[in-house]
């Protein structure tokens, strides 16, 4: 198959392909700039509250906690990849028992059917939560109902609770403000895509920090 069969925009014309290709480089150094800004405004007004909320989650995988993990759509997604780097974060990594409540798709879909999607997160963690577990929920407008419900049944049964938003905080950020989420990162943008650019970084130097807690190694 051709280029030109994929991409007929690129074989319009010379002089319009020429713009269009200055426009897409313009565009993506545009981006790579933004999230760039992004990502050390949230290291500056948060380094240390990450570090802090990294040794209090070791401290309870230490003690045998268990992960929680849960967001909707593409936190979804960032979800199973936070419980993946926890169970499979490399050969020198200490092994994290971690679940993304999403993967269980017969879970999730009998609950969404059958208690209402609001309490498909709320659910598992009530039945199945330790105190000694963490809760990590992730949305991007920091409003969704169903991982707020869920981080609230994580509040009530003693488990550390973490969230990761975008935008102003939304609803995570009044939870926070009453003391039902113990570590709350925004990441301050309007875009749905830097937002979950910079929670990538955010989860990942979460998880950094947490295996130099329990090997008292740097993690690669």
């Amino acid at each position: 198959m051709s280029t030109e069969s994929l991409y007929p925009f690129l074989s319009s014309g010379g002089a319009d392909r020429d713009v269009l290709i200055a426009e897409v480089a313009r565009s993506t150094a545009e981006k790579v700039a933004e999230i760039g800004r992004l990502r050390r405004d949230v290291a500056a007004a948060d380094a240390d509250r990450i570090a802090a909320c990294a040794g209090e989650m070791a401290a309870r995988f230490a003690r045998g906690g268990r992960l929680f993990v849960f967001g909707n759509g593409g936190s979804s997604t960032d979800a199973a990849a936070v419980a993946a780097l926890c169970v499979a974060g490399g050969p020198a990594a200490v092994p994290v028992p971690a679940l993304a409540l999403a993967a269980d798709v017969a879970t999730l879909t009998a609950l969404a059917n059958d208690v209402g999607f609001e309490n498909v997160f709320a659910r598992p963690v009530a039945a199945a939560a330790r105190p000694d577990d963490v809760a990590m929920g992730l949305s991007t407008s920091g409003g969704s109902a169903n991982v707020l419900r869920g981080l609230a049944a994580a509040h009530d049964r003693g488990l550390l609770t973490v969230a990761l938003a975008g935008y102003a905080g939304g609803a995570m950020a009044e939870a926070a403000a009453r003391g039902e989420i113990d570590h709350l990162f925004v990441m301050p943008s309007d875009s749905v895509h830097r937002i979950q650019e910079a929670q990538t970084t955010t989860y990942h130097v979460l998880w950094e920090l947490v295996q130099r807690s329990l090997t008292g190694a740097r993690v690669p």
